[in-house]
């Protein structure tokens, strides 16, 4: 089970503006399906925190955007989780062109860990902790 969780794509039309790259706002539902792929990857997908009652919910987005990618070309998605306290996790990013390694953007998302039926925040259980590997600053991609 990785770490850092990666995924890769090609890019799709529908997921070019009209300046012809990839529109800004389709990394966010990258960002989504990256977090999800790897949280079920070790082992807490969504049904597993639909059957404990719980969710996360997003509080905050940050992306800075270095390079445009388009049509057709490899994108690269990293990501892992930077940080735990009581109900909040902090989950980074890191987008990269594999044929050259540019760093296209890097984001972060702020993620507090709720009750499913009331949205209100819990506290992160130890065995959902326990699953990821919080990877510090100077280990990061």
């Amino acid at each position: 089970m990785a770490a850092i969780g990666r995924v890769e794509l090609v890019v799709p039309a529908t997921a070019i503006d009209l300046n012809g790259h990839v529109n800004n706002v389709q990394y966010v539902q990258w960002m989504q399906d990256a977090a999800m792929a790897h949280s079920a990857e070790l082992g807490w997908p969504q049904e597993r925190y639909a059957a404990i009652g719980r969710t996360w919910i997003i509080r905050s987005h940050a992306i800075e955007y270095q390079h445009s990618a388009y049509l057709g070309e490899t994108i690269a998605i990293l990501t892992w989780v930077a940080g735990f306290r009581k109900f909040r996790s902090l989950r980074k990013y890191k987008f990269i062109r594999p044929n050259d390694e540019v760093v296209l953007a890097t984001a972060e998302t702020l993620f507090i860990f709720c009750d499913l039926p009331t949205g209100k925040p819990v506290t992160i259980p130890i065995e959902v902790r326990a699953a990821y590997t919080v990877i510090d600053p100077v280990d990061e991609p």
